[in-house]
């Protein structure tokens, strides 16, 4: 067989699988990769069973079962102030990612040039490249990782297809503000620009900050789509159940790809879920509260430290500054911790198209109190 031309030839396996591997095979506490390490809500978990026991274990609609996709009206409705008919603006997809693959393959065509901020999430430019667009790296600035609003005005052409928003964000924990808000509106009016808002994170913000999604927005929404995690939510990043909130014109293309490349997402889990959200919807609701009290105690508990820590505005991680424990670049410093000091965790360079100087890695706090001792523990010593 001759070679292979890849079509992505530069993308290797994600940081995320990397880290997670060698944490595993080294048998290190993984603050890397993004999952808790306590159990989704008994009372979801006893209605998914439920529905499984009662066999609603066939095909889906391809949008998802109604019941759920009405409940996730009522519950943007309720958060947002908007109103999305569940028929046909939104739907049920299978996690997050493959929202933003879906949507992005949706809209982007070969020569499109799409907007993403460093450190971007890995899962947009292998989308936008397999699509033929051209990704335009913007990186965010300096030690706030705030967007440089008249960079994006600089760098909008006939060609912008779309930007993608990502906040709280990942891997940064920063969040817009209603000042950021009101740059992007002015920037995208007169436009055909598409915006992809990955707000998997919504309810995971601090220190009483308001959440700032696009569908808050009258004059954002016709143009946005809306990423959303119920994995993220509700404790249960391996369901990978997520949904997409879109103007029904957004919506039909978004599905004319969805059908294709995840026709429908688990039945039992998706009536388990419409069940969770009527009887318990205190759940999302103080998410951020539950929380919030993780972050202060990992960052109490690293006081004695060498490591620097400005506490994040939202998501369940912390970047951590090690400056002045070691030269190494962040990869091989987050090996070396991984494989010496038995604590595992993420690199920001590898979210960037060109790294700044920086000496930062990305621990995971969404974790039980014991973990998080022992984690720090083991930090601490360093």
């Amino acid at each position: 067989m001759t070679d292979i031309e890849s079509k992505l030839p530069n993308v290797g396996t994600t940081i995320f699988t990397v880290m997670s591997q060698l944490a595993v095979e080294k048998d290190a506490i993984n603050l890397a990769q993004g999952f808790p390490d306590f159990s989704a809500p008994k009372d979801l978990l006893d209605r998914i069973n439920y529905h499984m026991q009662s066999g609603k274990n066939q095909y889906a609609p391809m949008a998802g079962v109604i019941e759920l996709r009405e409940k996730i009206a009522a519950k943007v409705s309720e958060s947002y102030g908007c109103s999305f008919n569940p028929t046909n603006e939104i739907t049920v997809t299978s996690g997050a990612t493959e929202a933003l693959f879906s949507a992005i393959t949706a809209f982007i065509h070969p020569g499109d040039e799409v907007i993403v901020f460093d450190p971007a999430y890995d899962s947009y430019e292998p989308a936008i490249r397999l699509s033929g667009g051209r990704t335009i790296h913007l990186p965010l600035n300096g030690k706030d990782f705030s967007v440089d609003w008249n960079q994006v005005a600089d760098s909008i052409h006939p060609s912008t297809k779309m930007i993608i928003l990502n906040s709280p964000h990942n891997p940064t924990g920063s969040i817009l503000s209603a000042e950021d808000i009101n740059s992007l509106k002015q920037i995208v009016e007169n436009t055909d620009i598409i915006l992809l808002s990955d707000e998997v994170y919504e309810h995971i913000i601090f220190d009483g900050r308001q959440h700032q999604s696009l569908l808050l927005h009258d004059d954002l929404r016709e143009r946005s789509i809306g990423v959303y995690s119920f994995g993220k939510t509700f404790h249960a990043t391996g369901w990978k159940v997520g949904y997409c909130v879109a103007d029904e014109k957004l919506m039909k293309e978004f599905r004319r790809v969805h059908q294709f490349v995840q026709f429908c997402v688990v039945t039992p889990i998706q009536m388990g879920l419409a069940d969770f959200l009527s009887s318990n919807p205190e759940h999302y609701k103080e998410l951020g509260h539950f929380y919030e009290p993780k972050r202060d105690y990992f960052i109490e508990l690293m006081q004695d430290s060498d490591f620097i820590m400005e506490a994040s505005a939202g998501t369940y991680f912390q970047l951590a500054d090690y400056s002045k424990i070691s030269n190494k670049k962040d990869t091989e410093f987050a090996k070396w911790l991984t494989i010496e000091k038995g604590v595992a965790a993420i690199p920001i360079s590898v979210f960037y198209e060109s790294p700044p100087e920086q000496k930062i890695v990305r621990f995971c706090f969404a974790k039980n109190n014991p973990t998080l001792e022992r984690a720090a523990r083991k930090l601490c010593e360093i």
